[in-house]
């Protein structure tokens, strides 16, 4: 039990610290379509709770391996779609939300964007791979260093 809590853990330090540099990339590119190129992305201290969750696909992953990336990868996305509108409607009640997309047509009560949805799928592809235990075996054995030239 304290090995499957240790790898959770890391999974959700992984996941958040991913899911941080993900948004700040993201929202950078606003910045570039506005020509504006000092290219500055930004974030919330409160996502880094919300991406460590995806820490929780790990287990779904292991279910779903067999399945063919466009299940995993619409799974993963309503998944994600779920979480942003449920911490969403958690952290407005005290109007501490982070995002709003009211300007967007494609808002749903401005907790969730419809139009994110190749976005969404992607990363939780991302965070598939990141969870996995292959991923963990990698981290484990430090860098691999070649003798050969």
């Amino acid at each position: 039990m304290k090995k499957a809590f240790k790898t959770f853990l890391h999974n959700f330090i992984r996941c958040g610290i991913t899911g941080w540099c993900m948004e700040i990339l993201f929202t950078s590119l606003d910045s570039f379509r506005r020509r504006d190129m000092k290219l500055r992305g930004n974030t919330s201290v409160w996502m880094f709770p919300i991406y460590g969750c995806a820490a929780f696909l790990a287990p779904l992953g292991r279910l779903l391996s067999k399945k063919s990336v466009w299940v995993r990868g619409l799974t993963y996305m309503s998944l994600i779609f779920s979480t942003e509108y449920i911490t969403g409607s958690l952290l407005s009640r005290r109007t501490l939300c982070p995002w709003d997309y009211g300007r967007s047509r494609w808002n749903i009560k401005r907790l969730i964007r419809l139009d994110y949805a190749p976005f969404w799928f992607l990363a939780g592809l991302l965070f598939e791979g990141l969870t996995s235990p292959a991923a963990k075996d990698r981290t484990d054995n430090g860098p691999v260093l070649s003798n050969s030239h």
